[in-house]
């Protein structure tokens, strides 16, 4: 689970419901004072949102860029439907496909990210826009997200959830995972206070429904990495980007990732699975480095 550094929305930023195709999607967006040198559409992971990227706004707003970071269907202040049909990763990849339609008409070039779980979303898009046509984005960033299926520990993890969430409400899970956060050794973050209240509300705000099916893809995920090598050669420039430590995906897969997609790679010091949240600062240089 992502911890934004702060909720404050900086001057550059606004709440917003992008209207598409394919329904509604809340969003964070961000303007730059001056010219736009292009757009950006941020896809958070697995129980995230657009909160995520809350650190990346004024930095990349700053240097020229219109940036849409979004809540996926099922997530925080997006809502869905409880049907499984509405949360596999094809139904989620069309609709980061509409959200690109509508901001496509806004002129200038348009670059994809995805965190984690929203790399594979994300992918998924690349993928079927691919067969149908020339691609609408100008590059391609996949931020701690992996070829396949989340490393086991962390698969072990996900199993438990989904284990209980036919049993559970979400609010009785998030009283589980807090008490067994406070009987670990690991160290506890401080965190302030509204940013712990978000975190609760942002929790017991996703659709259950969304939940199973998505962690469900993440402990089971195909590789698709070589689909998306071939569609990408020569007309989408691909980041890998991660931390130095990842308990989603190793570091190491993630790198052998980028050899198989021939991208860029950067690591960012100091960060873990979040280096959009952790390190926010390197990581928009990183990011506005690349989209050049």
């Amino acid at each position: 689970m992502s911890t934004p550094p702060f909720l404050t929305l900086p001057g550059c930023a606004r709440t917003e419901r992008v209207v598409t195709a394919r329904g509604e999607f809340a969003a964070l967006r961000a303007e730059p004072d001056g010219p736009v040198r292009g757009s950006a559409l941020l896809v958070p992971g697995f129980t995230g949102s657009k909160e995520d990227f809350i650190g990346l706004l004024a930095p990349l707003a700053a240097a020229g860029y219109r940036v849409t970071a979004v809540d996926q269907r099922g997530q925080y202040e997006t809502g869905g439907p409880d049907e499984v049909a509405a949360y596999g990763v094809a139904a989620l990849g069309a609709d980061v496909r509409a959200l690109t339609e509508v901001l496509a008409t806004e002129g200038g070039p348009l670059h994809l990210l995805g965190h984690s779980f929203g790399g594979q979303v994300v992918r998924e898009a690349v993928l079927a826009a691919a067969a149908e046509g020339p691609l609408p984005w100008c590059s391609l960033t996949l931020m701690a997200t992996g070829p396949g299926a989340i490393d086991p520990a962390e698969a072990a993890r996900t199993k438990l959830l989904l284990d209980v969430l036919p049993v559970m409400t979400l609010e009785e899970i998030w009283q589980v995972m807090r008490q067994m956060d406070e009987s670990g050794d690991a160290p506890k973050p401080v965190l302030e206070p509204d940013v712990a209240e978000f975190l609760h509300r942002r929790w017991v705000a996703n659709v259950p429904r969304a939940l199973a099916v998505t962690g469900g893809h993440l402990v089971a995920a195909p590789d698709r990495v070589d689909e998306l090598a071939a569609v990408a050669a020569g007309v989408l420039p691909v980041l890998v980007l991660s931390g130095v430590r990842d308990y989603a995906w190793p570091v190491p897969e993630q790198s052998r990732m980028a050899e198989r997609l021939s991208a860029r790679r950067v690591v960012v010091a100091d960060a873990g699975h979040s280096p959009n949240a952790e390190q926010p600062a390197a990581t928009a240089e990183a990011l506005a480095a690349f989209w050049v």
